[in-house]
């Protein structure tokens, strides 16, 4: 089987589920949420191994678990919590004796922070409108069009900077990424947002809608070239073989990681 039936065949049964999870929200969500994030930081894990870091795995799943139930339940402060995961990190590292102490911490930090943090954000957008009967729905399809317009985002930047593309844009983290093919992304993003708004968001304005979208066209984009820097960084392809025809989870999720807590500090701070 090739690799693009294997990656229909995967689509076509993971993305209903995903839907569903999105829709449903609460606990389903959370697992979701969690899944990406757990499964992320282990991969980031053992790529950075390659840098002669050894990341703390035990500490850092835990971590990363109880920011995204943190968010989920708002048990503690996150000032707190983020102020308690560093100390607990660096204490921990005193009973390491595998390789650089400064490396080891800055992997498991930087997991942390940047799966961990930006995972939780999810959460908080998918339940930033009140459950209160049909308003809870709202987080539901604004995740669901996010994830849609960051699809056909990376898909239109695909096939049109392959057919299209001529001016190279990060030769050095991405050499098959052009200009073109990343205009064109950021194009498709704000046209799918728009769709999207008048078809479920109709709660968002147009200019809300618009701007989510120019957000994802630009910073879910640079979340896949991050990704693509730390892989090549580390001299591996994929984050993992995990999803058959996909690569690893952190390969199928980074634009989402990245274009998460940007679009809910636009929510918050400017969103109607």
């Amino acid at each position: 089987m090739n690799n693009t039936a294997k990656r229909i065949i995967v689509s076509a049964i993971a993305i209903p589920l995903i839907v569903a999870a999105c829709y449903l929200g609460k606990i389903y969500f959370f697992i979701f949420a969690s899944i990406i994030a757990l499964v992320s930081f282990q991969e980031l894990s053992v790529m950075v191994k390659n840098k002669g870091a050894n990341v703390n795995l035990v500490f850092g799943l835990i971590a990363v678990f109880i920011l995204l139930a943190n968010q989920f339940q708002h048990f503690l402060d996150n000032q707190s919590l983020l102020l308690l995961i560093v100390i607990f990190a660096v204490i921990f590292e005193l009973f390491s004796n595998n390789g650089s102490p400064v490396l080891n911490i800055g992997s498991t930090l930087l997991g942390i922070f940047y799966i961990g943090l930006f995972s939780a954000s999810l959460i908080s957008i998918r339940e930033f409108y009140p459950n209160v009967g049909y308003l809870y729905n709202w987080g539901g399809y604004l995740i669901i069009s996010i994830l849609a317009t960051i699809w056909i985002c990376d898909s239109a930047a695909f096939f049109l900077g392959v057919a299209y593309g001529k001016h190279k844009m990060f030769p050095r983290v991405s050499p098959k990424k052009s200009w073109e093919g990343t205009i064109s992304g950021f194009i498709f993003a704000i046209i799918t947002m728009v769709a999207a708004h008048f078809i479920v968001l109709d709660f968002l304005s147009l200019k809300d809608s618009i701007l989510i979208g120019a957000i994802i066209g630009i910073i879910g984009q640079v979340g896949d070239l991050v990704e693509s820097l730390l892989k090549r960084d580390c001299e591996v392809k994929d984050s993992s073989s995990l999803v058959p025809g996909h690569g690893g989870i952190f390969d199928r999720f980074d634009s989402l990681l990245l274009s998460a807590p940007v679009i809910l500090l636009y929510l918050k701070y400017f969103g109607r």
